[in-house]
């Protein structure tokens, strides 16, 4: 492998490993800041070594050793075990640990367990209280997702210097407060929900549409909120919420195998193989969705029979399930949805996938009226998905040359490389069209 294909291969290798590596040695340590800063550390390690010894066969166990290996430095250069017991417990457990002849599986059986899993402690630590729920969500998804601060910033819309500050005060703010590294107790878990199911929400929507980078999708991020949102759905049964949550993700994930094709290349809702969607996961988010509507309301009290803002988008996503084809799509009542989720939790991309609903219901010019209303947004100044939205009605409106200049805005707004170059083959296709026409 050449030393492109290493680092290639060790981003890759980070991005699937750094959230349980983070999350087994903040058990270890009790403190998340030091976890990751052992992390990046082994991460360092990782880049010196492996382009001369070539990637090992299993990585993430490799890593866990050699940030184990820095904490025990750690605990060395501080003296913090001649003060502390919790210390000295840690570094008998680290040398328990390191000694073990399977450490990967090892480290598999910590995880493993279900109440007691170090990502889940992990989320609902980077969840605490404590924190503003900006910082809980931004510390989270930079933990347990593996993203970068920019990633997040882009998610979130807002500058990647305000990003970057909430996830340094936030870890200093957990160090300060002492905040334990467990999940909460049942009087404390309802409160601690909300945000953690925004985070779930975040990390499953970077593994399904990847901000930046050369795929699409990031299965890894999907499986792993799908994963963690299953158990709280253990953890909070009563919660319609944190069903409705899971029977998005659930649907959203079926269609995973029909949403890339051969070479990697995206392929959009409506020209997708449905015969290849996931069926038992289709089947599975349609019961986690009738969960949600026999328990009736969102988060807190809201009025009975009603659906919260996850519930709702869950209510979205198994209309397009529901139809056998693309044809069959009951776009009224996913605008009628989209009306809801406006009403619910208004915010600028709500309203734009609603114009989308409207345009497939009632014509493309209903929903250009509503894009276009949505064009001085401050906050969608930079959304790619605005101009290509934009691009794809003045395309169906017969206005080809507003429509090529639109997708090759979004373009280049995107980061993501399949996303560029599908938009910017629809403006080719444009283009070559207009000639044809001409």
């Amino acid at each position: 492998m050449t030393s492109h294909d290493i680092h290639r291969a060790i981003d890759a290798v980070w991005r699937i490993e750094s959230a349980k590596l983070i999350a087994g040695l903040a058990r270890m340590v009790r403190d998340v800041g030091l976890a990751e800063e052992l992390a990046q550390d082994a991460l360092v390690v990782a880049l010196e070594t492996w382009p001369k010894t070539g990637v090992p066969g299993n990585p993430g166990a490799w890593l866990m050793a050699a940030a184990k290996n820095r904490a025990l430095d750690y605990f060395r250069r501080t003296k913090l075990l001649e003060r502390k017991h919790e210390e000295l417990a840690g570094e008998i457990e680290l040398r328990q640990e390191m000694a073990a002849a399977d450490l990967h599986a090892a480290i598999d059986a910590a995880l493993d367990d279900d109440i007691g899993d170090d990502l889940l402690r992990l989320i609902f630590t980077a969840c605490h209280p404590v924190l503003s729920t900006e910082a809980r969500v931004a510390l989270t998804l930079r933990l347990l997702g593996g993203l970068t601060t920019d990633e997040i910033a882009r998610a979130f819309l807002v500058p990647e210097p305000t990003v970057a500050q909430r996830i340094v005060r936030a870890k200093r703010t957990l160090a300060e407060a002492r905040v334990p590294f467990e999940v909460p107790r049942k009087d404390e878990l309802a409160a601690r929900l909300s945000s953690v199911i925004e985070v779930l929400y975040l990390v499953f929507n970077e593994g399904y549409s990847a901000t930046a980078g050369d795929d699409w999708m990031r299965p890894a991020l999907c499986e792993e909120a799908l994963r963690l949102g299953r158990i709280l759905a253990e953890l909070a049964p009563n919660e319609p919420e944190v069903h409705g949550l899971v029977a998005l993700m659930e649907i959203q994930a079926s269609r995973a195998g029909a949403r890339v094709g051969p070479s990697g290349e995206p392929i959009l809702l409506l020209e997708q193989d449905r015969a290849r969607w996931d069926h038992l996961l289709v089947r599975r988010g349609l019961a986690a969705l009738a969960r949600a509507e026999q328990l009736g309301g969102g988060m807190g009290n809201a009025p009975a029979g009603a659906l919260g803002p996850y519930a709702l988008q869950a209510a979205i996503a198994a209309c397009h399930a529901r139809a056998r084809t693309a044809a069959e799509t009951d776009w009224a009542r996913i605008a009628a949805l989209y009306d809801a989720l406006a009403q619910l939790a208004p915010s600028p991309v709500v309203e734009l996938n609603r114009a989308v609903a409207v345009a497939m219901a009632f014509g493309p010019a209903e929903g250009l009226a509503l894009v276009d209303a949505l064009v001085s947004e401050p906050s969608l100044k930079n959304y790619h998905l605005l101009p290509a939205v934009r691009g794809d009605l003045l395309a169906k409106l017969g206005r080809t040359d507003e429509a090529r200049a639109e997708f090759e805005r979004a373009a280049s707004l995107t980061r993501n490389a399949r996303e560029r170059k599908l938009l910017l083959d629809r403006a080719g296709a444009l283009h070559q069209r207009f000639r044809v026409v001409k």
